[in-house]
């Protein structure tokens, strides 16, 4: 069962016509050159399909404002997934269950984080300044 959705998502990855490159067992970078994110990464961790972008550095000052910030673009821009804290980083994470997934749930993801990165990039990086 495992190898079949690992199958069905690199199938559904080049049915999207998205560049990627397979970076391990049930791993993947996916590549938007339109957009120029160049940094999703998806891992099949049975049940789910994880996909997560790393952002952007914690700023070092104004931190509260900037949670603030994050919490209410959760609200606003991110449809299916949400903005987290990992390790000092600003992430994107979203998540879908692999077992019933299709390819038009699969794209809406990607879409979801690609508009959330090129809608609130440019604003939360005026918190790095």
């Amino acid at each position: 069962m495992e190898k079949d959705i690992i199958k069905r998502i690199s199938d559904y990855l080049l049915e999207l016509n998205m560049p990627y490159e397979n970076i391990g067992q049930g791993m993947w970078i996916i590549h938007d050159n339109i957009d120029e994110v160049n940094n999703i990464v998806m891992s099949y961790q049975d049940p789910l399909l994880i996909f997560r972008v790393k952002l952007m550095d914690v700023p070092k000052s104004n931190k509260e404002e900037f949670y603030e910030k994050l919490l209410r673009l959760n609200a606003t821009s991110l449809v299916h997934g949400a903005y987290a804290l990992e390790d000092g980083h600003v992430v994107i994470v979203d998540t879908l269950q692999a077992e019933n997934l299709d390819l038009n749930e699969m794209q809406a993801s990607i879409d979801s984080i690609i508009l959330a990165i090129t809608q609130d990039y440019n604003e939360l990086s005026k918190y790095l300044k």
